[in-house]
């Protein structure tokens, strides 16, 4: 089986960004926006735009399951306050259920959390519980920079973050840790600003001791950690510099990173620094590259392709596509373990 970790619904029914739109125009006046059962979105219409999109895909690129989230630009949490973080999510995570219950053979939920600029984490498990104990999520999306690219919140390392963690280790969900729109002029939303947020997750891990207090809890990082694999000197020499654990210890035990990197010599590269335990395949396809690489003549977003390619050995091959996954993704296991699978 081959498992993609990083799917998010780029495809929704535009209805939902007309949706969207109105709920922005009216900040200043909730209570002349779109009422959330103004949203009317058929079973059929979101058939369409995961059969020949998403699935499609799939099938053309030989991927089994994708774990699914809302779109991760849509999110968006530095938009309004924390009531309309909560409308959104709530509408954003049920569609993807949706699709989920639609096609259970091919999707699996991950939760949008409904974050807010400077706002308790608390406030967002709710939410959590609810997608999880509801829905059967099997992770969840945290944005570590709410403000959309100021980066006003306490690193992932603070007590501030303590809550949310405390709920995920209980109920098994790893976080993928990820960014949306970049409101900031300097950053590229997904050339720099996601990039950045990688990177800049992984120094605050590891420059923390978070996983002493959660030995449990398990952080994806996407797009093949940003800076990380390439920098890995540098992150084992910080890490020696700051009286850290050497990085194996401090660190891989509770992060994994995803194959989202494009072209073949970043794979070759990740598989060679990173731990092969450490890596989850990911396409994040339809997502930000979606175009044909001049170079191959395939579509960059077929990171399968590159996994193929990769010099690594059959064992090595099975635990990116699927054994990482299913321990890194309790709940995922399950769920395929209760179909036989």
């Amino acid at each position: 089986m081959i498992i993609d970790c990083h799917g998010h619904y780029t495809t929704a029914p535009k209805a939902l960004e007309d949706w969207r739109r109105r709920q922005i125009d009216h900040l200043n006046s909730p209570q002349l926006g779109p009422k959330v059962a103004e949203l009317k979105i058929s079973d059929d219409e979101l058939r369409e735009t995961i059969e020949g999109n998403q699935l499609r895909l799939m099938r053309a690129r030989g991927s089994d399951l994708t774990v699914f989230s809302p779109r991760a630009s849509f999110m968006a949490h530095h938009i309004g306050d924390f009531n309309t973080s909560a409308t959104w999510a709530g509408i954003c995570n049920e569609l993807c259920h949706r699709v989920a219950r639609l096609f259970p053979d091919h999707f699996i939920g991950a939760a949008m959390l409904p974050q807010s600029p400077g706002v308790d984490p608390r406030t967002t498990i709710a939410e959590l519980e609810r997608c999880v104990r509801d829905y059967g999520f099997v992770a969840i999306n945290l944005n570590p920079d709410p403000s959309g690219g100021h980066w006003k919140e306490p690193p992932l390392t603070d007590r501030w973050w303590y809550p949310v963690y405390e709920k995920m280790v209980e109920y098994g969900v790893p976080a993928m840790i990820h960014v949306s729109t970049s409101c900031n002029a300097c950053f590229h939303t997904t050339g720099a600003h996601y990039l950045n947020a990688d990177t800049t997750a992984f120094m605050q891990c590891l420059s923390g001791d978070l996983f002493k207090d959660f030995p449990e809890l398990k952080f994806v990082i996407p797009h093949g950690g940003g800076a990380v694999p390439y920098h890995w000197g540098r992150f084992r020499g910080l890490a020696q510099e700051l009286k850290k654990p050497l990085l194996h210890d401090h660190l891989l035990n509770n992060i994994v990173f995803d194959t989202c990197v494009y072209h073949q010599p970043g794979i070759d590269l990740l598989t060679r620094v990173i731990p092969v335990d450490n890596i989850v395949f990911a396409s994040e396809m339809i997502g930000a590259v979606r175009g044909i690489d001049p170079d191959t003549g395939h579509y960059y977003d077929d990171t399968r392709r590159y996994i193929e390619a990769a010099a690594i050995d059959p064992v090595q091959r099975h635990k990116i596509f699927e054994a990482n996954a299913r321990r890194v993704y309790p709940r995922l296991d399950a769920a395929l373990k209760a179909r036989g699978l």
